[in-house]
């Protein structure tokens, strides 16, 4: 027996397929090993050794894979052909030979770029050994981002509060998102004028004709910039005579761009598809690892991580025969077409990410896939297939027309566009993160001396734009550009910086929140140069250079520690007054924008005499006075997102931005919002110093609500939860709707059921309450009316369900729970995945098999149900305090594990 280990269930499913029964292939369900979370783990000291660490999961697929090398014949190391399928291999060989698992066992290592039977079966013909090369970048990279997190975030929480975590990579993406912003808030708008003349030749054929000079001079777009000179323009246009002054029409070609790379993919799918580029990557690694086409389980796409544009001479071939047999043969150009990659260094995988077989339309295989991932084929598809289509032939047209008033000589321009030929544009056209105005209209016929007549003037106003936000796509093109990241880590990069909140999407751009701000302009200020484009595309090209065997990777961590951790030690006496100075430096313009009077933007609205200037709390930043303590003005840091001003008041003088809301009616206490510890939240009343004092009323705000959106009428709802919904049908009790630790609930005496991710814990109404409670009384289970997804039945036919959980999605037999690993999605969880997790966590040990009723118990059941319902309200008051114990047991091991 031969045992193979790849990364996931799904590629062990298919590739086993192929094998045969020589062969077993496990999965090690990605890295089994990690370094561990704490100080340590990487020892400069000692020549930057690492210390990996078995994580429970990893520790079992281990054993697994130990046993089934016991008596094997060899060990075959299946995983994906880049540097993090390199590491995984090695990681294997590691932990295997720490047991002493191996004992003269052979080990071989196979790469395929396509999960087909064809791919498979020749990559298992030409086994090699591991590339330490490949696996030396990946201990480099590790141990980059791990000497900077480790000791970088640190310093970010003592020296700003507020601040979650600092990147190698992370960091100097975030400063692309803020700097664009602040070029956004510094732009001040141009006024420019566009003059348009709507024309007619003698045969009748319209069209426009735009300003480009007068007397001589060229006139640029923003030449004309005022209504006078516009006006000037516009009438003697009107008194002139109209005249072709030329014709000129050059044939152009178009051509097709080169199949996706990892990053162009993720731009286009972002594009097009709206998918993010963590769904594109989850999406495209399903089509990848095999899906069901018909009976077949086959990868239907290649390798997805990559910087490579080139394909293998049988794609092009199978691509050139599709072409002329769904297009013709006008379409197939006289020679397969070659692309070059622009990186200067290529992704290990060098193959562009394509179909594995051309002839699988996508209209063929739709009805197979999930909806996202048939738009992500049919995406793949075209563009690999138009790359490979003759070019489209177009004929651009110049037409000068000369305006005669008087002595005085005006000149026009129209330009047009006529496709001769589509090529390719007859199947693909690629998008644009920001269109520009491009002129295709086709010209009439006219020529040299024609008189024109004129139909109309126009004059139109224009102000200059700032240049737009980045989109996920276009900052994933930026980041190309400078040579930043790597295809691989664009995905994760994107995603880090929305979970540290130091960004948020709006309209599908990207803005920095001031806590990303904040760690940009204090990362700028004192580690400027682990901030910087050039230094850190620098430390990327010499992680490629490790990764081709020509430098010694511990000979790049020893040049980047000498004088990274100098720049950490620097920051050991920096006191928060030097922060602060510079925070005000940096981001003065947004936190102290100019007035509109001409005022000085940081004169104190209270005191009148003191500045206004950034200050630290345990809690975050906010905006103080200068005459603290007489003066208590704060707010919060964004001014744009202040209604109004606060005179909010702390004992310590560090306390984050008050907004008042209003007085409440009832007893005339003021309402704010403040910013706490664990976020936004309302209060009535003021604190009180004296010993005994009652605490005021204070009320989180929901997830998902905006502190920019909360009103007096908001917040005072809030502060009246709890509030009492409806009246239990059976007992008479109230049905509470509150807000809790955990989120949204509503409460029946003992009884607690979460709201949905569709519920308002302030509108919720008396239906849809009682229901959430009777379904949790009848046994804790889900609603009727949020169920689940029913992806299938199991072969011993039980529904298998894929469900939200606390701790993440999970799949769910009735008996069996298995959380679904974070590469997949729950939204496109297939039966096959659902039914390997399922039995991937009974074989651990983490659940009994599902009991089947015979028709015999199913009948005893039902009698002894029958013969209870005269029981009822016992029952259910039983049924009540059993469903309190899990609840009572999960706070008494949350008291465990705090103490």
């Amino acid at each position: 027996m031969k045992v193979v280990v790849v990364e996931s269930p799904a590629k062990a499913k298919t590739i086993n397929k192929y094998l045969g029964r020589d062969y077993e292939v496990l999965a090690s369900f990605g890295h089994i090993r990690d370094l561990p979370a704490k100080d340590g783990s990487v020892d400069p000291e000692a020549d930057f050794a690492m210390i990996w660490e078995l994580e429970d999961r990893g520790s079992k697929r281990v054993s697994e894979i130990a046993r089934a090398v016991k008596g094997a014949e060899k060990l075959i190391l299946a995983t994906d052909p880049d540097r993090e399928g390199e590491a995984i291999s090695w990681h294997v060989i590691e932990a295997l030979t720490a047991r002493k698992a191996l004992k003269g066992i052979p080990v071989e290592r196979v790469t395929f770029n396509a999960i087909t039977k064809a791919s498979v079966d020749a990559a298992m013909r030409k086994p090699r050994e591991i590339d330490q090369a490949l696996v030396d970048a990946y201990l480099a990279r590790r141990a980059l981002d791990y000497l900077v997190g480790f000791n970088l975030s640190p310093v970010l929480w003592r020296k700003l509060p507020g601040a979650k975590s600092a990147g190698r990579v992370q960091s100097v993406a975030l400063r692309l998102v803020v700097e664009r912003e602040m070029e956004i808030e510094r732009f001040k708008p141009r006024e420019y004028w566009s003059i348009v003349a709507t024309l007619a030749t003698e045969n009748g054929g319209v069209f426009e004709a735009r300003l480009v000079g007068a007397d001589g001079k060229r006139i640029q777009r923003l030449d004309v910039g005022n209504a006078e000179e516009a006006a000037a323009f516009k009438r003697d246009l009107e008194l002139a005579t109209f005249q072709v002054a030329s014709v000129e029409a050059k044939p152009a070609k178009r051509h097709p761009q080169p199949p996706f790379t990892t990053s162009t993919l993720q731009q286009e799918a972002s594009r097009k598809l709206g998918m993010a580029p963590a769904q594109t990557m989850r999406v495209a690694q399903r089509l990848y690892e095999g899906v069901d086409v018909g009976g077949e389980t086959v990868g239907i796409i290649t390798y997805m991580r990559t910087d490579g544009v080139d394909m293998a001479p049988e794609a092009i071939a199978d691509a050139r025969r599709v072409i002329g047999r769904e297009f013709g043969d006008a379409y197939v150009p006289g020679a397969p077409r070659k692309y070059s990659v622009k990186a200067k260094n290529a992704q290990e995988a060098h193959e562009a990410v394509r179909p594995t077989d051309m002839g699988r339309l996508p209209k063929q295989v739709a009805r197979y896939l999930e909806p996202e991932q048939a738009r992500l084929y049919e995406l793949i598809w075209t563009r690999t297939i138009a790359s490979q289509m003759e070019s489209a032939e177009l004929e651009r047209t110049t037409v000068d027309v000369t305006a005669s008033v008087g002595p005085r000589r005006i000149d026009l321009r129209a330009t047009g566009q006529v496709v001769k030929f589509d090529g390719f544009l007859a199947l693909y056209q690629e998008g644009k993160d920001d269109e520009e105005d491009e002129d295709s209209k086709r010209l009439p016929a006219m020529k040299a001396g024609d008189p024109l007549k004129r139909e109309r003037i126009a004059s139109t106003q224009h102000f200059t734009e700032p240049p737009p936000r980045y989109s996920e796509a276009s900052l994933v093109k930026r980041m190309e550009e400078l040579g930043i990241g790597r295809p691989s880590t664009y995905a994760a990069i994107l995603q880090t910086l929305r979970d540290r909140e130091y960004v948020k999407i709006e309209k599908k751009r990207l803005m920095p929140e001031d806590k990303g701000r904040l760690v940009t302009g204090f990362l700028e200020s004192f580690f400027k140069r682990y901030v910087e484009y050039d230094f850190t595309a620098s430390l990327e090209e010499q992680l490629d250079r490790v990764s081709n065997a020509e430098i010694d990777w511990r000979a790049v961590l020893r040049d980047f520690w000498r004088d990274f951790s100098a720049a950490i030690g620097g920051t050991k006496e920096l006191r928060v007054a030097e922060v602060l100075e510079a925070l005000n430096g940096l981001l003065g313009p947004h936190i102290f924008p100019e007035k509109a009077d001409g005022g000085d933007p940081r004169a104190c609205p209270t005191c009148g005499s003191g500045q206004l200037s950034l200050k630290l709390g345990k809690f975050g930043a906010f905006i103080g006075c200068s005459n603290y303590p007489e003066c208590k003005y704060t707010r919060q840091l964004s001014a744009s997102g202040v209604e109004g001003e606060g005179d909010g008041s702390s004992a310590e003088g560090s306390q984050p931005g008050v907004r008042v809301l209003g007085d409440d009616p009832a007893t005339s206490l003021p309402v704010t919002l403040r910013d706490g510890r664990f976020g936004p939240f309302v209060q009535l009343g003021e604190a009180s110093s004296e010993k005994g004092a009652e605490k005021p009323k204070r009320s989180s705000l929901p997830k998902g609500m905006s502190p920019s959106g909360v009103t007096l009428e908001i917040a005072l709802r809030l502060l009246s939860l709890p509030r009492e919904v409806a009246k239990h049908p059976e007992t008479g009790e109230p049905i509470l709707a509150n807000l809790g630790r955990f989120g949204p609930y509503v409460q029946h005496g003992k009884t607690y059921a979460n709201l949905g991710k569709d519920d308002d814990v302030l509108e919720i109404g008396a239906n849809r309450a009682i229901d959430l409670i009777v379904a949790k009384e009848q046994g804790g289970g889900r609603p009727s009316s949020d169920p689940g997804r029913v992806v299938g039945k199991d072969p011993g036919g039980l529904d298998l369900v894929v469900k939200a959980g606390k701790y993440g999605p999970y799949v769910s037999d009735g008996s069996v729970n298995a959380t679904l690993p974070k590469t997949m999605a729950a939204e496109s969880l297939t039966l096959e995945q659902a039914i390997d997790l399922i039995n991937a966590k009974r074989a651990s040990g983490g659940g009994k098999k599902p009991v089947r009723k015979t028709a015999a118990r199913a009948r005893t059941a039902t009698k002894k149900a029958d013969g209870a319902e005269a029981k009822k309200p016992a029952v259910r008051k039983t049924a009540a305090k059993a469903a309190t114990k899990p609840a009572a047991a999960k706070k008494a091991s949350a008291k465990t594990k705090a103490s």
